[in-house]
């Protein structure tokens, strides 16, 4: 087979890691001494290789040399080739099966789904325990010939791959741990117990921004299908009703949720979105990447009874009767408003004249002036106002400042204020 054109993995690797750009050893990794090479290849005798390649965005359509790759890459452990031009399996296994070691590959962004992998090219990643295909459009055939050929998969990335449907691979992968499937257009319930068929040794299901409507499966189905599930993430999908979520409890070892972003929960306030999720999920102790504590918990157990005690019987959930038999019946909390008073009903005494008034707070000692001038027959530059607190056995304190504002005087209901002539 002709190598395609384009830039080599081992042309990118050679310059970017050539001694002119890395003089020295920078970070984990060797310095790899390789013998003299034949006259006009661009291998350099010595590069300062990391035992962590990123080679992103590069332009790389082939492999190059296999003798040079296996000499340079021995101790290469991870390898970021996303975002470039390789759309032939061979070349990448003409990369990946001189590197022994490689256990990170990413291969997103490259027009991989334009050639068929067959299962002898899918033998070379056989050591690989975390897979990136994002943005490769890899069909599901692609995805169960990996499958069948990395006995030793832990975490597997396939987001934003257009998938619309799920395709059951012929085996269980069970090693896999971690599955990042966002950004897909998966709806269906159908689909998604699929994976829990195909993965049955899942702790870490990632579905974000797939617009799943709702969660169709018995309680039992669900124990089932996810027994090892530890964390789910189901972000801006599409769930709208009490009883999905209510479901996610089936999951016998589910510990972590994240549900932001969903239609449920639109038409709630933050505090009652987070007290209601934590007060339905007995059983998780992260919610939205946020520790739940204990005392939170408690909290929105007692929020939650509060909440639906004034429905209908036939609206209230089951779990409200669950936390009655632990907490009982509690009493409405007493509502508190602890905004300040705005205005204050006071009495003005002037000379042998007494008239109540209602003042505003938020006015100053000098408007208050202008406000009795028409009561008392004062100019406000004649007129001296003293204020008593009915509570205080210290007698009238005089209100001397005219930028003061009233509120800071403690001003209450009932108090009094005395006008007086300024003496000449």
């Amino acid at each position: 087979m002709d190598q395609p054109s384009g830039r080599s993995f081992m042309q990118v690797l050679c310059e970017k890691y050539s001694p002119e750009n890395f003089p020295y050893r920078r970070g984990p990794g060797m310095g790899v001494h390789v013998p003299a090479t034949p006259q006009g290849s661009p291998m350099k005798d010595r590069l300062n290789l990391p035992s962590v390649l990123v080679l992103n965005s590069c332009g790389i359509t082939c492999a190059g040399d296999e003798n040079e790759i296996a000499a340079f890459c021995a101790h290469v452990f991870e390898l970021d080739l996303s975002d470039n031009k390789l759309q032939d399996w061979h070349e990448v296994n003409k990369i990946v099966s001189n590197v022994p070691h490689l256990e990170f590959l990413n291969l997103s962004s490259n027009p991989l789904s334009l050639s068929v992998l067959e299962r002898r090219c899918a033998g070379s990643f056989a050591g690989v325990r975390k897979l990136v295909l994002n943005n490769s459009k890899a069909s599901w055939e692609t995805v169960h010939t990996i499958l069948q050929e990395l006995p030793d998969l832990e975490e597997l990335f396939l987001c934003l791959n257009d998938y619309e449907t799920v395709s059951c691979s012929p085996v269980c992968c069970q090693s896999l741990k971690l599955l990042h499937i966002t950004d897909n257009n998966l709806q269906d319930w159908t689909e998604i117990r699929k994976l829990g068929i195909m993965f049955p040794s899942l702790d870490t299901l990632i579905l974000a921004n797939n617009n799943l409507t709702t969660i169709e499966e018995s309680e039992d189905s669900l124990a089932r299908l996810f027994p090892n599930l530890r964390s789910i993430n189901l972000h801006k999908s599409g769930l709208h009703c009490w009883e999905d979520i209510d479901k996610l409890n089936s999951f016998p070892k589910l510990e972590e949720v994240k549900l932001l972003g969903i239609p449920l929960l639109q038409s709630y306030t933050t505090e009652e979105r987070r007290k209601l999720l934590i007060a339905r999920l007995p059983s998780i102790t992260k919610l939205n990447g946020s520790i739940v504590a204990d005392g939170e918990r408690e909290d929105s157990e007692r929020f939650f009874i509060r909440y639906y005690m004034e429905f209908p019987e036939e609206e209230v959930p089951f779990r409200y009767h669950e936390l009655v038999t632990k907490y009982g019946k509690l009493e409405p909390l007493a509502v508190v408003d602890l905004r300040p008073q705005s205005s204050v009903k006071v009495e003005v005494h002037f000379q042998d004249k007494v008239e109540e008034m209602s003042i505003r707070l938020d006015q100053t000692v000098a408007e208050l002036k202008k406000h009795l001038k028409t009561v008392v027959q004062l100019s406000t530059s004649n007129m001296l106002l003293f204020y008593l607190d009915q509570e205080t056995p210290f007698g009238p304190e005089e209100m001397k400042y005219s930028s003061r504002a009233l509120h800071s005087y403690g001003i209450r209901d009932g108090d009094k204020i005395y006008v007086e002539p300024r003496m000449k």
